[in-house]
């Protein structure tokens, strides 16, 4: 997901011109292609990025960053499922109690669910334009590092 999200701003920035390779994002922060290319792929199916085929092929943002949050990004690479699942193993072992004695939510489950959500609002909550401009603070000479490192190559 990190990834992802690097990427999406690193199309910001490069512009919407020109498509980039998913081996030259890769390059650029010196990941492998093949896993960051499923990742742009999933941003595609989820409308994040356009694919475009051809010798000047790639990928490009299909909307602005102030019209994608970070749980766009996130449920498209991740998938929309929560990330804890109870399995209800209180209910095994030795210590399970009579069957029907469970009718209360599991304290960890309740727990899990309250925290999943209070984290997927904060995601919707940001778009990844928020993020560009924290990042533009921290790091000012970013956009023309990274749009001058992909003409050069």
């Amino acid at each position: 997901m990190e990834w992802a999200l690097h990427s999406c701003l690193n199309l910001a920035w490069i512009g919407s011109e020109r498509a980039v390779t998913a081996a030259r994002l890769a390059a650029y922060h010196e990941l492998p292609a093949p896993y960051l290319t499923k990742q742009l792929q999933a941003l595609a199916r989820a409308g994040i990025v356009t694919s475009v085929s051809g010798p000047k092929g790639g990928f490009r943002l299909a909307r602005g960053l102030d019209r994608i949050t970070l749980m766009d990004v996130v449920a498209a690479v991740e998938g929309p499922e929560e990330a804890f699942r109870c399995a209800e193993i209180r209910q095994q072992g030795p210590g399970a109690g009579p069957a029907g004695s469970y009718a209360a939510e599991c304290a960890i489950a309740g727990a899990m669910g309250r925290a999943e959500l209070a984290w997927r609002r904060e995601l919707m909550a940001q778009t990844l334009d928020d993020v560009r401009e924290r990042a533009e603070l921290q790091a000012p000479a970013a956009p023309d590092r990274i749009r001058h490192w992909f003409a050069n190559v």
